[in-house]
């Protein structure tokens, strides 16, 4: 009988100061109570990894970036470990991670079903480096999860399914806020603004859940493309022959759309969306996840004389994850190719590459692959 022996030490991509990532080595240290080896497979690279490799706004580095991460459990500590879910995990189950919900936090002992909104919240790959603890991201080769981690084992499902499962979360926590409206349902009309990783999975999270007309709004043709394979209707191109406005005038006969879902993090977007909106419609922000700025909309015209509802959208649950890769299975038994949206694929030793590559706007969700 063969033991795999474990390896002492692990590479990681340490964002050291902005524009500047180092693949540096670590001791994989000896894991404590609860505490799980991770064996990475692969990360997406998300608009937040981004922001912090292009200017470290949350003064983390020297960090370890990455938390659209999944992998195979390599080795745990002791106790009784378990997923979020109740099941015991064992070595050789792939997983992934939701967030660290703080163990002393009043807001989530009072709101326990929102407890997205705690100040303490933690998420790996943005927590920064500590002395003895620098695998806390997925862009390394090995991550140590910490006891009491909002784990799920995802056996089975393919390694592109399972890098889109965090952002899946995203749009189903966005979803979930669109429903408390009471204006969303199988018949409305839907615009989707904004087709990049996070609009495009809330396109194939709109029409999984039944709705069937969706208008996909972009400027670049290979998104909206991929917008209509994720499930949109009809696709319209920002800065085309006709302006956004008039096609969704026409697309809807001069009333807007019942519903509209903001998934850009660009300022002139979260203005221009509440003009596309009929009276007595609803919209969902889900696009700022970082303070790209302020916008200006009309409270007369946009807001009042229209009487929409609107509901902001913050990251999401742990009890959403298990919904999340539901969804993502479902889509894939309905037809949707949901794993193209991950066009490109980089190693750990490229990651500066990836993130250029991001920055430029080059293909849907990068990956990086250790």
């Amino acid at each position: 009988m063969s033991v795999e022996v474990l390896p002492e030490r692990a590479r990681a991509a340490v964002l050291t100061a902005p524009g500047m990532i180092e693949t540096r080595e670590f001791p994989i240290p000896e894991l404590g109570s609860g505490e799980i080896l991770v064996e990475v497979e692969g990360c997406g690279i998300c608009g937040t990894d981004v922001h912090e490799y292009k200017r470290d706004p949350f003064a983390l580095a020297p960090v370890v970036l990455g938390h659209e991460g999944t992998g195979t459990i390599v080795a745990l500590g002791f106790g009784d470990i378990r997923d979020f879910t109740g099941q015991r995990l064992q070595v050789g189950d792939q997983i992934v991670t939701s967030v660290l919900l703080p163990e002393e936090c009043s807001f989530i002992h009072e709101h326990p079903d929102r407890a997205n909104l705690s100040d303490g919240l933690g998420v790996y790959g943005l927590l920064p480096d500590e002395p003895g603890r620098h695998l806390n991201g997925y862009f390394a080769t090995h991550i140590v999860l910490r006891e009491g981690s909002t784990v799920f084992r995802v056996n089975g499902m393919p390694l592109k399914q399972r890098l889109l499962i965090e952002p899946m979360a995203v749009t189903v926590h966005a979803l979930e806020r669109a429903k408390t409206t009471g204006l969303l349902n199988f018949g409305s009309t839907v615009l989707v603004q904004g087709c990049g990783p996070i609009g495009l999975m809330m396109i194939a999270t709109l029409y999984a859940y039944g709705v069937e007309n969706i208008l996909a709004v972009d400027s670049v043709p290979q998104r909206l493309e991929m917008a209509c394979l994720m499930g949109a209707s009809r696709a319209i191109r920002l800065g085309g022959d006709e302006d956004v406005r008039a096609a969704v005038a026409r697309c809807t006969g001069g009333r807007g759309v019942d519903f509209a879902f903001q998934c850009t993090g660009v300022p002139a977007a979260a203005s221009a969306i509440w003009k596309f909106i009929r009276r007595g419609g609803g919209l969902c922000e889900v696009g700022f996840f970082m303070d790209n700025g302020t916008c200006e909309i009309n409270p007369h015209e946009d807001l009042c004389k229209k009487e929409i509802t609107a509901v902001g959208s913050w990251v999401y649950t742990p009890q959403e994850y298990p919904v999340a890769i539901a969804m993502i299975r479902h889509l894939g038994r309905i037809g949707v190719p949901i794993e193209n949206l991950v066009t490109h694929t980089f190693p750990l030793t490229r990651i500066a590459d990836a993130m250029e590559t991001n920055i430029a706007m080059e293909g849907i969700k990068l990956a990086v692959v250790p």
